[in-house]
């Protein structure tokens, strides 16, 4: 009986040992590497007078991956800490063998219920083995993805930090305007909102000042130009293309920072083109119902 019991745990170990190990390659992400190069973007952002977008979107795509593979390393260690759970069970309760089931002092319905329990084990564990095994595999794959982000922000930084005097330059040619009107904004901001008001219907308004806001808006360099109530189609949607290539063309006049168009953005500050942004959520968070613009 003993050595039928042992049996049955050394089965059950013998499927926990088989479970492929991550690779060694794959570290684990570091939070604290992460809030390291946060820091030094907020630097960045801060002496180059706002939200770099390159910046901020691969900053996102790191946190949000740091904190997958973080998830996916605790659901883990919960399932092999059942599976063990499982291991120990089977072990205490022994395998139902097959003298014992066609003994006539047997109680049959008891010796029945049992081998349909144990049946019940055996397939439950073969699931729990499977789903353990997807585990180590996504979890692998989240830690590479957030390495990979990881050492792309890093290499982002370091690309800001060499473009250093050229962005200096780009400050200086456009000097510091701080707000000076009754509504908050910048003498460049004001300029630039009247033009786009001369040149493009805005009939869903315009939205620019946000006191207490940690962005542009807040500082009176940004403005919000509604394109429609909801996600823009049709000759909204067109509007909406008119109004950025505009300001992308005239931006060098404008002094236009950045534009933000369609869960896009188009960044002078890190070379101008438009670069695709990650999901933030909604139609407004991802700017397919207005133009964000933000001046320097």
């Amino acid at each position: 009986m003993r050595a039928g019991r042992v049996a049955v745990f050394a089965i059950v170990l013998a499927a926990l040992l088989a479970l492929p190990a991550p690779a060694p390659a794959a570290a684990d992400p570091s939070p604290a590497e992460l809030r390291k190069l946060t820091k030094q973007a907020s630097q960045l952002n801060d002496r180059y007078r706002g939200s770099i977008q390159s910046l901020e979107e691969i900053r996102i795509q790191a946190k949000r991956a740091v904190d997958d593979s973080g998830s996916l390393q605790r659901r883990l260690a919960a399932a092999q800490a059942d599976l063990a759970s499982m291991a120990e069970t089977a072990y205490i309760l022994g395998p139902l063998e097959a003298t014992r089931l066609f003994s006539t002092q047997a109680d049959p319905h008891q010796a029945l219920g049992q081998a349909a329990n144990m049946n019940h084990m055996v397939k439950e564990r073969a699931s729990r083995v499977e789903g353990v095994k997807k585990l180590i595999r996504d979890a692998q794959k989240a830690k590479l993805r957030a390495n990979d982000k990881i050492k792309k922000l890093q290499k982002e930084i370091k690309t800001l930090q060499s473009k250093r005097r050229d962005l200096d330059r780009l400050l200086a040619k456009y000097g510091f305007q701080q707000p000076g009107n009754a509504g908050g904004l910048t003498q460049r901001m004001v300029s630039v909102r009247a033009e786009v008001m001369q040149n493009f219907p805005m009939p869903y308004g315009v939205g620019c000042l946000r006191p207490g806001d940690p962005g542009e808006h807040g500082k009176g360099r940004a403005c919000d130009f509604m394109i429609s109530r909801g996600m823009a189609t049709g000759g909204e949607a067109d509007r909406g293309d008119a109004l950025a290539e505009w300001l992308i063309s005239n931006g060098d006049r404008l002094g236009v920072m950045y534009i933000i168009w369609k869960q896009r953005y188009y960044d002078i500050r890190s070379g101008g083109g438009w670069d695709p942004m990650s999901d933030r959520g909604g139609v407004t968070a991802n700017h397919y119902d207005h133009v964000h613009v933000s001046v320097f």
